[in-house]
């Protein structure tokens, strides 16, 4: 939905996808993938923190975000939106960001296990329609009761499914575009950063990538923030299965 992306870089699990067209004679990694679930990991983090007057911070990576909880949007971090908590119950809250009067996303919180863990129902609902859903099951790192605390997540179901398109860049690179063409990250095996591009890229991210051998490499992504559901940023390995 982080980008984010926090940040401490990390080495993340391998993301796995199977491809469903015929490799270019360049490169393995180009071609039309779909992400395979059962075999990957989108591991995230969150801190929240009580300021006291049921106000909370909330940094989902790189930026701090002070509302109330009260159900009201109230101005964010990211890129303009706006940012609303509301408390259904002790053991229950739920979260939307919006941009003018479009809904971006909507997450129901849910915690459990004594305020352990925290299962956060994910949505974030795409320009063309179409809906990216995500259930996290987060566990408290750190102290707090309720909802503050510092948060891991332990587990990631996703729902929905998850496309990638692999391209030739600029001859000796390589462009890896997420689902709709929301977010394309351009990158060449020099060693430097090259600017996320898209609709959904967050502002000032960017990322470089290394080739590990022929059917491995490690793409890392350095980020400040971002106007929907942030991610870590880190090393990600990525391999052809």
């Amino acid at each position: 939905m982080r980008h984010v992306f926090k940040r401490i870089l990390q080495m993340l699990p391998v993301v796995c996808f199977a491809t469903n067209m015929a490799w270019a004679a360049k490169s393995p990694f180009i071609g039309e993938w779909k992400l395979d679930a059962s075999k990957s990991r989108i591991p995230d983090g969150m801190k929240v923190q009580n300021k006291g007057g049921n106000k909370y911070a909330f940094d989902f990576g790189g930026v701090v975000e002070t509302i109330v909880v009260n159900g009201s949007y109230q101005p964010g971090g990211y890129g303009g939106t706006l940012l609303s908590v509301k408390a259904e119950a002790p053991d229950s809250w739920i979260v939307e960001r919006k941009k003018g009067s479009r809904l971006l996303l909507r997450a129901t919180w849910k915690l459990s296990n004594g305020g352990g863990t925290l299962t956060d129902y994910f949505r974030e609902f795409e320009s063309d329609g179409s809906t990216l859903s995500i259930d996290y099951v987060y566990q408290r790192t750190g102290g707090g009761s309720g909802f503050e605390g510092d948060w891991q997540s332990i587990k990631e179901t996703m729902n929905s499914p998850f496309f990638m398109e692999v391209k030739e860049f600029q001859g000796e690179g390589l462009s890896f575009i997420t689902s709709a063409g929301r977010t394309s990250k351009n990158v060449k095996f020099d060693g430097k950063d090259y600017p996320n591009e898209g609709p959904s890229a967050v502002k000032g991210a960017s990322s470089s990538i290394r080739k590990v051998d022929a059917r491995n490499l490690v793409m890392t992504t350095s980020t400040t923030g971002r106007w929907g559901r942030p991610r870590r940023s880190g090393s990600r390995p990525i391999g052809r299965s």
